[in-house]
C-alpha cells in the first residue's frame, strides 16, 4: 500500500555547466555541403545498383556523383 502523505520534493535540476569552450570542428557551410553530397552519392549508388550492374560499379557511380556534386553544392549554398 502506498503512503500518500507529503512525499519528499525532488531536488531542482542542476544547471548545465559547460566543460570548456564550445569548439566546432567544421563550419556549418562545410557540413551542409558534405552531408548533401553524401546523400546524393547514396541515392545515385542505390539507383545504379538497382539497375543490375555489379556492386563495384554502383559504388564507383555513387562516389563519382558525390565528389562531382561538391563544387556545385558549394556554389549553391554560399
Amino acid at each position: 500500500m502506498t503512503n500518500a502523505s507529503d512525499p519528499q520534493p525532488s531536488p531542482p535540476p542542476a544547471p548545465h555547466e559547460p566543460q570548456g569552450p564550445h569548439v566546432t570542428h567544421l563550419p556549418l557551410h562545410t557540413t551542409v555541403v558534405l552531408l548533401t553530397a553524401a546523400v546524393i552519392g547514396l541515392v545515385i549508388g542505390a539507383l545504379t545498383a538497382l539497375t543490375g550492374v555489379p556492386v563495384a560499379a554502383a559504388v564507383i557511380a555513387g562516389l563519382a556523383s558525390s565528389g562531382s556534386s561538391i563544387p556545385v553544392l558549394r556554389s549553391f549554398v554560399q
